[in-house]
């Protein structure tokens, strides 16, 4: 069911700091005619941890509705409280959208089996889920054990892997059957080698036909155009991790044109070193102008 490119959107502002609800639905619009799978609002790349729930919700909604059965949408409603993730989930149910991307609860440090009694709680709801391995960002890993057993629930149908290793791919299908889709822009095509089915991108809010085009030739087996993509692409993946995500991105699509280059503290502009390495990528892949 989960396959492809999917776009871990932005959450644009305006210059006095607002959702600007506008642009979002002007994003939904350009990712899907660039011929993305899907989208994820409200991940990290949306800055969720500056969103009140207020604007949490409001969010899903407008890319639920923005997108209107075009694409599928994977609604970023976790949380380090079971709780707050059961109602932001509940609420993602009530606007329809297609499944919850579940991030490994953070800073509270859960063990394994406080994971299973999370990501369960969650998935009994019945919406499907996409687990979010991301041990960088919440100092706890969903080893694959547990990834296997949770695997079990009906519900609970891929995991996003945004630890930095190919290797787990491997292990993750020798265990189970669930579908693994790369977190991290530069190792999607080394981890569809291996089985993963496409990629949560980042780099698809600036780039989403190229992402996607690329994707789409490693799952027709097409390694030889999947990889020239990928060499093309290789700059800007990286470029997008200049800085704290999604510093970078954010201040590509203001360059682009796309948004106000608005964040809420504590994150805040790009040093200008960064940002001309970043301007000059982008001049060289035809984004903006040199």
């Amino acid at each position: 069911m989960f396959e492809g490119t999917y776009t871990a959107l932005v959450t644009p502002f305006t210059a006095s700091g607002a959702v600007d609800y506008g642009r979002l639905r002007d994003l939904v619009r350009r990712q899907i005619e660039a011929g993305v799978d899907g989208l994820v609002p409200v991940g990290t790349t949306g800055e969720s941890p500056t969103l009140d729930m207020d604007e949490h919700r409001r969010v899903i909604e407008a890319v639920a509705e923005a997108a209107r059965g075009r694409a599928k949408v994977i609604a970023g409603t976790g949380a380090n409280s079971t709780a707050e993730a059961i109602e932001l989930t509940r609420f993602a149910i009530e606007v329809g959208v297609d499944a919850t991307l579940q991030v490994t609860p953070y800073y509270n440090k859960p063990n394994q089996a406080g994971l299973v009694k999370h990501f369960t709680a969650v998935a009994d709801l019945g919406l499907p889920v996409v687990l979010y391995n991301v041990p960088g960002r919440t100092a706890r890993e969903i080893e694959v054990a547990t990834v296997a057993e949770l695997a079990r629930h009906p519900k609970i149908l891929v995991i996003k892997e945004a630890g930095g290793s190919v290797e787990r791919v491997s292990r993750i299908r020798a265990a189970c059957g669930i579908t693994i889709l790369s977190g991290d822009d530069p190792l999607t095509l080394p981890m569809m080698v291996c089985g993963a089915a496409g990629v949560i991108s980042v780099a698809s809010n600036i780039a989403p036909g190229p992402v996607a085009e690329m994707v789409r030739a490693a799952r027709d087996n097409d390694w030889i155009r999947a990889r020239a993509l990928h060499d093309r692409l290789f700059p800007l993946f990286t470029g997008m991790f200049l800085d704290t995500n999604p510093i970078p991105v954010k201040a590509a699509m203001a360059m682009a044109g796309l948004i106000e280059e608005a964040y809420r503290l504590p994150l805040c502009p790009m040093a200008p070193g960064p940002r001309e390495t970043l301007r000059r990528t982008l001049a060289a892949l035809g984004l903006v102008q040199a």
